[in-house]
Parts: C-alpha cells; sequence; structure tokens
C-alpha cells in the first residue's frame, strides 16, 4: 500500500478544548463544528442539544462529563478535537485527552479570568509539553476585562500571553475583534449566525486605539524570536506573514502563548481561532518524537511519526457502548488496518482491531486503515484497557502509560437481591474498564461493594448511569472519606517467622525501618546490604511483602510517603523460604508501624467561594465552621475572593448551607488538593 503522503500528515492537527467548568468550551466546539460545515444546526449547552454533550446526564446538567471526540475540515487542514470536562471530578478525561494531543486552545471567561481548574489542566497541559492558544470568551458579559485576564494568565499560569487580536469594546459595548496581524476590523454576520466575517480596514480613532496593542505584541515576538529581531529593528514594515512565521514559532517552542477574543455564545470571534489553529499550533510532524521501551533491547527509541514505521499505538480511552467495546487509539507510529492482528504489549496479549471508526461525539464512520498521527476508534481489542501499548508482536513496543488518580470519597452498594447482584458486579466492571479513577472493593465484613471515585458529582453520574443503561438501583449508603496514612517519626522492628506449612518448614527473619517523607513522595522500599548474598527469589519475596503491608496500615487504610529500609535478612538451619521472608517482612513492618506514629491523612481541597462583600463574614464563619484555612481573599470583578483548604469531610453539604448564608448570591468551586492533616 501506497505511503500515506506526509504534507495530509502536516495538514493534521490534534487539538483538545481545555477550560474551567462553564468558561464556554462546549459553546465553542458547536461553533467551530457549524461554521467549518461538520454539522448544519447549531445545538445549545443550556438547551441540552450539544452535538458533543450526548449523554443524558451531560444533557440535563449542562456540563461535559466525558471526553468527546469529533474532527472537522477548516480549507486543506484536518482538525481532530477533543472537547474535555471542567469539572474536577473528571479530570482524568482531561489527562487522558492532553497526553495524546499536539496543541489545546484553553478557554477563559472575560469575567472570571483564570479560575482554579483552569490552573489545574495548564498545568497538565505543561507536563505533556504541549503547545496553546487561549480564547479569552464571553467577552459581551457584564464585567468582561479583557486586560484582566491577560494579567491573570500571567501570575497564575506563569503564562506568557501574545494577544493576537483585542476586542471592539466590553461587556454591552462588545461589537467585533480587532486583528492585530492583518491591522483589520472583523465583525460577524447577524443574519447567518455569525457565518459571515466582515473585514474592514480600522477607523482613524480605532487605529489609535489598535497602535499600541499592536506595537506590544510585536516587542513580544522580537524578544522572543531572533530571527523575528533582527527583522523588528532594521525599521522595515513587518508584514502579516513575517508575523504568522514568528507567532508559530514562539507558539511551536513554548515561549509564548496566542490569545484571541470574542463571545461564542454570540457566535463572535471564532473563525479566527480556527484560523489560529492551523497557523500556529503543531501537526504530529512538529512534536517531538515519542519515547517508547523496546522490550527486547531493554532500551529506549524515539519514534517519530512515520507510517512506513512500526506500528505504536496508545490506548487512551475505553468506552462500552451498548455492550460492545471501542478503544480509543492514538497512532504515534506506523500504520493500521481494518482486521490486522496486533499485539497489546502491556497486557501481553493478541487481538484483533476487527474494525476502525473515526469518532464525531458519539456516531461513526467506518475507516479502512488509520496511519501515524491520527486518532481512531477501535472495535474488537478485548483485552485493552486504558494506557495499554498496541504495537505488533514482531516489532513489541511500550509506550509511557497514563497517570492515575488516587480516588477521595467512596459509597457502599448493596444489591437489592441475589440477581441483581451478579449484573451490579457486571456493571461496575463496565464503568472500571472505561474509567481508571473509579475503584470497587468488597467489603468482607458487610458483604457490600465500596465504589470509590474523585467527588460526589463523578459517583452520583456512576449511580445515575447503573439505573439508565443497566436498570439497576442498588441501595446506596452516605458518602464517606477515602483517607491514607503515613508515620510522623522513624521507628524500627524485626520479626521472626518460625512455622510448618503443610509438610514444608519455612522460616524468615527481617530487620527493617520506617521514616516518613514529605508529602506527595509516595512509597520507597530500599535494602541496605548487598541483595546479591541473597537468592532473587528471597529479596523479591521481602519487597511484596512490604507491598502488599503498605496497602493496609495500622488503621486500615493505604500508606504513603513512608521509606521502608530493610536492615538486615537472616536464615536458620538451611530452612528458609520465599514464603518465610514474605511472612516475617509483613509482621516486622506492622510492628514499625505501630511504633512509628501513625497519622491519618484525609483529602484537602482548595475552596474559592466568589461572593458580594456584605456576605464575607458569613463565608468566613461558614469556613471556620467547617475546620477551613482561610489562604487567600481578594477584589475581583466587584466581588470579593475567598480560598481557603478544608478537609472533604467538612465539606459535605457545604454548597447547600453557603446559598442559606449568602441569599443564593455566591459561587464556589473546589479541586482536590493533597492528603495531608490540615494544621
Amino acid at each position: 500500500m501506497a505511503k500515506a503522503p506526509l504534507d495530509l500528515v502536516r495538514k493534521l492537527r490534534n487539538i483538545g478544548i481545555i477550560a474551567h467548568i462553564d468558561a464556554g468550551k462546549t459553546t465553542l466546539t458547536e461553533r467551530i463544528l457549524f461554521y467549518s460545515g461538520r454539522i448544519h444546526r447549531m445545538g445549545e449547552v443550556h438547551e441540552g442539544t450539544a452535538t458533543m454533550d450526548y449523554m443524558p446526564e451531560e444533557q440535563e446538567r449542562g456540563i461535559t462529563i466525558t471526553s468527546a471526540c469529533t474532527y472537522c475540515q477548516w480549507g486543506d487542514t484536518r482538525i481532530n478535537i477533543i472537547d474535555t470536562p471542567g469539572h474536577v471530578d473528571f479530570t482524568i478525561e482531561v489527562e487522558r485527552a492532553l497526553r495524546v494531543l499536539d496543541g489545546a486552545v484553553g478557554v477563559f471567561c472575560a469575567v472570571s479570568g483564570v479560575e482554579p481548574q483552569s490552573e489545574t489542566v495548564w498545568r497538565q497541559s505543561q507536563k505533556y509539553h504541549v503547545p496553546k492558544l487561549a480564547f479569552v470568551n464571553k467577552m459581551d458579559r457584564l464585567g468582561a476585562d479583557f486586560a484582566a485576564v491577560l494579567e491573570a494568565m500571567r501570575e497564575k499560569l506563569g503564562a506568557k500571553p501574545l494577544p493576537l487580536s483585542v476586542p471592539h469594546g466590553e461587556g454591552q459595548d462588545f461589537s467585533g475583534v480587532f486583528d492585530l496581524v492583518d491591522r483589520q476590523h472583523l465583525s460577524f454576520g447577524a443574519d447567518d449566525q455569525g457565518a459571515t466575517v466582515e473585514r474592514r480596514a480600522p477607523s482613524e480613532e480605532e487605529e489609535a486605539f489598535l497602535a499600541p496593542w499592536r506595537e506590544r505584541m510585536l516587542e513580544t515576538l522580537a524578544e522572543e524570536d531572533e530571527e523575528f529581531l533582527e527583522l523588528y529593528l532594521s525599521g522595515e514594515d513587518v508584514s502579516a506573514e513575517a508575523v504568522r512565521a514568528a507567532v508559530r514559532r514562539a507558539t511551536l517552542s513554548l515561549k509564548l502563548t496566542p490569545v484571541l477574543c470574542g463571545s461564542a455564545l454570540r457566535n463572535s470571534g471564532v473563525q479566527p481561532v480556527l484560523d489560529a489553529v492551523r497557523d500556529y499550533l503543531p501537526s504530529p510532524l512538529d512534536v517531538p518524537p515519542v519515547q517508547a521501551l523496546d522490550p527486547l533491547a531493554r532500551e529506549k527509541v524515539g519514534l517519530s511519526t512515520d507510517a512506513s514505521g512500526p506500528l505504536a499505538a496508545l490506548a487512551f480511552k475505553v468506552s462500552m457502548e451498548s455492550g460492545r467495546k471501542h478503544v480509543y487509539l492514538r497512532l504515534y507510529s506506523g500504520r493500521l488496518e481494518a482486521g490486522q492482528e496486533v499485539y497489546n504489549a502491556t497486557q501481553d496479549k493478541d487481538e484483533r482491531a476487527a474494525r476502525l471508526f473515526r469518532m464525531h461525539a458519539d456516531r461513526k464512520e467506518k475507516l479502512d486503515e488509520a496511519v501515524a498521527g491520527d486518532i481512531v476508534a477501535v472495535a474488537g481489542l478485548r483485552f485493552a484497557r486504558t494506557g495499554d501499548t498496541i504495537c505488533l508482536r514482531g516489532a513489541p513496543l511500550v509506550l509511557e502509560r497514563i497517570s492515575t488518580y488516587t480516588p477521595v470519597i467512596s459509597l457502599a452498594l448493596e444489591p437489592r437481591n441475589s440477581e441483581e447482584g451478579d449484573k451490579l458486579l457486571e456493571a461496575l466492571n463496565h464503568f472500571l474498564l472505561e474509567d481508571p479513577t473509579l475503584h470497587v472493593a468488597h467489603d468482607e465484613e458487610t458483604g457490600q461493594l465500596v465504589l470509590s471515585g474523585m467527588g460526589e458529582l463523578h459517583l452520583e453520574v456512576m449511580l445515575e448511569r447503573l439505573g439508565r443503561e443497566y436498570g439497576l438501583k442498588p441501595r446506596a449508603g452516605r458518602p464517606q472519606v477515602v483517607r491514607q496514612e503515613t508515620v510522623s517519626r522513624t521507628a524500627g522492628a524485626e520479626s521472626e517467622f518460625d512455622k510448618m506449612l503443610g509438610d514444608a518448614a519455612h522460616y524468615g527473619f527481617v530487620v527493617l525501618s520506617v521514616e516518613p517523607r514529605s508529602r506527595g513522595k509516595g512509597q520507597d522500599i530500599v535494602f541496605e546490604f548487598d541483595q546479591t548474598l541473597w537468592p532473587e527469589a528471597f529479596t523479591t519475596a521481602v519487597a511484596e511483602g512490604l507491598s502488599d503491608g503498605l496497602q493496609s496500615g495500622t488503621q486500615g487504610n493505604p500508606v504513603c510517603d513512608v521509606r521502608v529500609r530493610v536492615r538486615e535478612m537472616r536464615g536458620k538451619d538451611k530452612r528458609e523460604s520465599a514464603v518465610g521472608f514474605r511472612l516475617a517482612a509483613s509482621m516486622a513492618l506492622r510492628e514499625a508501624l505501630a511504633k512509628a506514629g501513625p497519622v491519618a491523612l484525609e483529602p484537602i481541597m482548595k475552596v474559592e467561594v466568589a461572593v458580594p462583600g456584605e456576605f464575607v463574614g458569613d463565608v468566613i464563619g461558614l469556613f471556620g465552621s467547617k475546620g477551613a484555612k482561610i489562604e487567600n481573599m481578594y477584589d475581583h470583578a466587584g466581588q470579593k475572593v475567598v480560598q481557603a483548604l478544608a478537609p472533604l469531610s467538612g465539606l459535605f453539604g457545604f454548597s447547600t448551607a453557603l446559598r442559606s448564608a449568602t441569599q443564593g448570591r455566591a459561587g464556589m468551586v473546589m479541586s482536590f488538593e493533597r492528603f495531608d492533616v490540615l494544621g
């Protein structure tokens, strides 16, 4: 088969739309699809008709819950788009999307500016070195302040914004945008839902407003791009083409973030975003080679975007639709044909990619093949899970897995009868395949299933899906906080295991100590002696015994931020065994943890409340009653913003109490900060 032309890949953009909840991501995506001709009627989030919010739970709440994939054509450029959730409970959806995207569009509300979840998703994108554009949305809203959003991007995100367009008026005076690159005024047709873009030269008065903004844009470019600096200092008139080339270089090198503005709901300023995606965000050929592990050679290899290279694809999302499993893949190298036999290197299983699809929200279009750079859905991969690598058995490769998150809240589920019990377990297993942040455990004492997730809304949506998709209405307990534990001081212990198990004697003697680590550092097991003095099976048994023991500490919670030092292993009369060492290590660890001052850690949440000034005292009093610690307070858009850290256990029912205390005039956002003791 002929090699896919490189210029097709060069004209491909894989982008995500990322932002805080209610910034307008889905509304922007809807306009992008409409203006590119992908859909012929615009849906609205507030009406529950948006193309990308196709789940009933999304339509009822007016929020995005699961990342949805689609694509469109803008001129000769094909754009694969993933619309991501903005709610903190669905952070994993954003993480999975950013892992496989080449570029992103960050959406900010012109009134609220940079909000907490905006910071979170921005940091996630920086972790994966994703070049970004910013779109300042809702410029028509009362209190819109374009300059304030730019300043917030500098202060809160550490970004260096580069405005490429500025608003013509703000709030109710907003009537279009000025294009700083082409020095034009853009207005958008009211009669055809903004599809017609009217361009004209600015008036003298408008030019006086425009000139300082354009000069700052050129200066910023000159500071970050040496090639452009020479042109700027030459005194010659700088062409729009030269500006675009410099902006592209600065964007791809992550030095600058181009910023555009408009109002997606009012159909204003969206086409320039599509132009910017085409002109400034990377194609798969512009990003650095992805690193993969060659398990045979045990070395890392760089994979360039080449359809003739070895197949390497990352499974970044699993979706169960009417009992059928679809796995979303990003191809980094090689090509994949419908019906092809493939190898799941992560699970060590042979699989078959029975059918390939290009996705448009919940609709599918069949494909015969996909090539490096593509994002596709595949049916037929029975064993694949999120983070698995799909390749060929003759050329195995393993890509870096997607980060996982620790659940912070759980609730007990009880089937109404034994028949429902089997169905409930099957349904939950389907949810686990789709969502790596969900955990299900069986409580031996009560016989209940314990479902854990990222927040109340997360679990609420899962319960609704159980009813809608599987007809199950299990009894659910009250949500409980998921806790962890750590130690407060160093302590040591030794333990001997010497018993007959069956007909075999088993012996092991282990000396160890435990010590606290700083928050977020995780577990660490260190052997303080030369491990080659013992058979590998024995040291592995000790490590496994310790790993198992750290899953449940003295208070029954997972142990975190602890270093275990194995100081000595002893045998006796040649009766030592792997079982003996494993059990001795486990016993010694439990004793050491008990001596080391165990401390319970609970989820600490970052809470931000925006409220009129007259209610600040009520909000601070409410925070105090919940055991929260006020971190900061400042003025923004005519309101007081109070930021606090609070234990999640104190926040059940907080939003209801807040509405009551402020007559419904407060806005609240909450995000997970860390597991800790609040003091």
